[in-house]
């Protein structure tokens, strides 16, 4: 059902694809839009390793929304930094790319949970998550990406 990926001599193992997903705080995440074009945006996202899921966090409204209540099928896109081998110009990245399906998270209390770990990946400050959380919390709609079919693989920019 899914593509293999062609470069087999860049491919990533599954455990440095979890890295990435682990370590990036973003990605881009493509979904089926309006009149069959795709719709991607970068978002922000939470890899939990005990369940697999991609969590992300987004208001209750909108284009995306819509579009995942239309079509549950998504695919999300995360790159790392990359770096210059040997002082080279070009840099080497790596990225992987994860098939899937969106589920909605109705649950309150998992849907803070989240958003904490998600929000420890660019702060410390938990006076500021905790007061987010208060006031935004409420409005916050949480939903994972359940991964169908997951590869990586290292590209040199040259």
């Amino acid at each position: 059902m899914f593509r293999k990926v062609t470069r087999i001599k860049q491919i990533l193992p599954e455990e440095e694809c979890i890295s990435i997903l682990t370590e990036e705080p973003r990605g881009i995440l493509s979904v089926n839009g309006d009149n069959g074009y795709p719709y991607g945006m970068p978002m922000n996202h939470y890899y939990n390793k005990e369940d697999g899921k991609l969590y992300f966090h987004s208001g209750m409204h909108g284009h995306k929304i819509e579009s995942i209540k239309r079509d549950a099928k998504v695919s999300y896109c995360v790159y790392d930094k990359g770096i210059h081998e040997n002082g080279n110009w070009y840099l080497t990245i790596r990225s992987v790319i994860i098939f899937g399906k969106i589920e909605i998270i109705e649950d309150r209390e998992k849907i803070y949970d989240i958003a904490r770990k998600l929000s420890y990946k660019f702060t410390n400050d938990n006076e500021y998550i905790e007061n987010e959380i208060t006031h935004s919390g409420p409005k916050t709609l949480m939903f994972a990406l359940v991964p169908e079919h997951m590869t990586g693989k290292w590209v040199t920019e040259r």
